[in-house]
Order: structure tokens, then C-alpha cells, then sequence
């Protein structure tokens, strides 16, 4: 189990650090560098110890094994990282997907902020699993009875494309724009539970546009795409807290939808609300991508392409000049 049918998590441990595993019965020798053959040591104890609590691993466990033992931060520090995934008491608990562990040292602190505050801000780009796990926090709040209700929102504004008026009553409209919290709920619950948690009110999908007025006691409100308001609406999302509710606000202020000129309501609280007491703000970055490896490579080339746009012309490399008609190299180019 631990090695992978064919010792596919040996192979996707050798790729990812540049290290040598021969596995001979129950006797394995790693050989590369010495910090990567460390880091692969110790990435393949926290995979055995979690084997060992029954906790399954697959692949997406043996990249969160490898990310852990080569976070920054010191020896001590991603020693703590690796035992986070072994963790039973931090792992959520969900009727599909089983327990639910972090798969990066910033997603173990953001589950344990969501665990501890009650309001909190979950930063940072595509694929780093802040609806989802804000979503199964959720969802385990939820069936263990520590609040009543799940509220679900976010702001009905499309990414650069304009859809017209759609098809159908309110609930048909509004969908397409609430699609990925679907997804994340019907990845934590059976899909009866889900329509029937849905029919009865314990579950609730909502457009922000209709949050104004309410009071959410005793809920757990996620406000997903928070980039996409302005600051008035999260103003006015923020104030609908109540007694024994908790929140979550997910955003990724790289990639705001808004008219050109409006200031997002997320950038708006990360300056207003920065040091109030129960607001915490957990910021995830290119390497806490636990989608496909493509996608993080994605990010970077974006990344680096608007810190170039941004630099000052003088600090911008220059385009090559064109070769000289007598340059050797280009002879009997026609």
C-alpha cells in the first residue's frame, strides 16, 4: 500500500524529488542528494505512520507528503508539517470522502483558523482548495451538529463574457454561477443527502445580491469568487454574521471580473479589517496548488508575465536586434 500498485507513489516520489528508490521485499534504499533523499525519507515515514492509522493513501497524499517535507521553514518546521497529515484530530470528517487532511502547510493553517475563528479569509490562486476545504469544514460543522445551517453565495458576475438573460426561474438563473459549490457539496455528501439537506433548508444557495437584510444565526456562511464584490456588498455580506455563525470568504484578487475601475470589496477588506480581533487571513500561493501540476506552472507564467508588464521600462529586457545582412549566420537566408 504504502509503495502503490506497481510502486507508482515510488516512481511519482523519484519524478518529484530527483532521488533513487529500490524497493527489494519490505527493505527500500533511497540514493540521490542528500536533502532530497531526506526529504523523500521522510515523506515515505509519514505515508507508513498514516497507513498505519488506517488513512488511505493515494496519490494526491504522496504529493502532499512530498510538499510537506520540502516546505520552507526549517527541519522542525516541516517535521510538524508531515505530522499534520497523520493527524486524525485535524482531518474533517465527511459521509463520501472519508476524513479530509491538508495537503500543504498553509492548508493545515487555514483548517485550523476555520477550526478557530469565526471569521476567515482564504487568499490566493486557482487550485489551492479554499472552497473546498471550506466547504467540508462546513459540512462537518453541519452533520456533527455544531451549527444548524449551511449558507453558500457568491456574486452572480461573469468572467469576462456577458450571458444574457438566461432561461428559467430564479434558481435555473442563478446555478451556472454557484456550480462550484455544487460540485464541492455533492464531493462531501451523498447526492440524496444533498437534495434532501437542499429541500429542507439545512443547505441554502443563495446570489449575494439576495444576503441583504438577513441575519445568519447558528449557520456557517461561505462567500465564494469575493473578488467579484464591491466593497458595499461585502460590507453588507460581513454584517449578516449572527449569534453561533461562522464565515469563510475565498477569493483570488489576480483575477477580478469587475468594470475596469471598480475596486474589489476583497482588496477593500484586507486593508479595513487587517488586525481586528477574529479575522484571521490565510494567504496560499503557487506552491499550495493541489490541482493538476500544470496548473501551478500556469500560474507562475502568469505571475511572471504581469511582474514584467509592470516593470519599469528601462528594467524590461530588450527585444533582440535583427541580424545584419552580412552576419555569417544568416548567409543565403533569402
Amino acid at each position: 500500500m504504502l509503495y502503490g500498485e506497481h510502486d507508482r507513489h515510488l516512481a511519482r516520489i523519484e519524478n518529484q524529488l530527483g532521488v533513487s528508490l529500490i524497493s527489494r521485499g519490505n527493505v527500500l534504499t533511497v540514493s540521490g542528494p542528500a536533502d532530497s533523499a531526506e526529504a523523500a525519507r521522510s515523506a515515505l515515514d509519514a505515508l507508513y505512520e498514516r497507513l498505519k492509522r488506517n488513512m488511505p493513501v493515494g496519490a494526491a497524499e504522496v504529493d502532499a507528503a512530498v510538499r510537506m517535507a520540502t516546505a520552507d521553514g526549517g527541519e522542525e518546521a516541516r517535521g510538524q508539517n508531515l505530522a499534520t497529515i497523520t493527524r486524525a484530530e485535524i482531518a474533517l470528517r465527511t459521509r463520501r470522502r472519508g476524513p479530509i487532511t491538508p495537503r500543504s502547510p498553509t492548508q493545515a493553517a487555514y483548517l485550523q483558523a476555520l477550526a478557530e475563528s469565526e471569521l476567515v479569509f482564504g487568499l490566493g490562486p486557482a487550485g489551492t482548495g479554499k472552497t473546498y476545504l471550506a466547504v467540508a469544514q462546513a459540512v462537518a460543522l453541519l452533520t456533527s451538529g455544531q451549527v444548524d445551517r449551511i449558507v453558500l453565495s457568491r456574486p452572480a458576475v461573469e468572467a469576462g463574457e456577458r450571458l444574457g438573460f438566461l432561461p428559467g426561474d430564479l434558481k435555473e438563473k442563478v446555478d451556472p454561477y454557484l456550480r462550484p459549490l455544487y460540485d464541492a457539496l455533492h464531493d462531501m455528501l451523498p447526492a440524496e443527502q444533498v437534495k434532501k439537506r437542499l429541500e429542507s433548508g439545512e443547505i441554502e444557495i443563495a446570489p449575494l445580491a439576495f444576503m441583504r437584510g438577513r441575519t445568519l444565526a447558528n449557520a456557517f456562511v461561505i462567500l465564494d469568487e469575493a473578488q467579484n464584490t464591491t466593497p458595499m456588498q461585502m460590507k453588507m455580506f460581513l454584517t449578516r454574521l449572527g449569534e453561533g455563525g461562522r464565515m469563510a470568504v475565498t477569493g483570488d484578487i489576480s483575477q477580478i471580473d469587475l468594470p475596469s475601475g471598480t475596486r474589489s470589496g476583497l482588496r477593500d477588506a484586507l486593508d479595513i479589517l487587517r488586525g481586528v480581533e477574529g479575522v484571521r487571513f490565510v494567504h496560499f500561493t503557487d506552491a499550495d496548488v493541489v490541482r493538476h501540476p500544470m496548473v501551478a506552472r500556469i500560474i507562475r507564467a502568469y505571475d511572471a508575465a504581469d511582474a514584467r508588464a509592470k516593470a519599469p521600462r528601462s528594467q524590461r529586457p530588450e527585444p533582440a536586434a535583427p541580424a545584419a545582412a552580412d552576419d555569417p549566420e544568416v548567409e543565403g537566408t533569402p
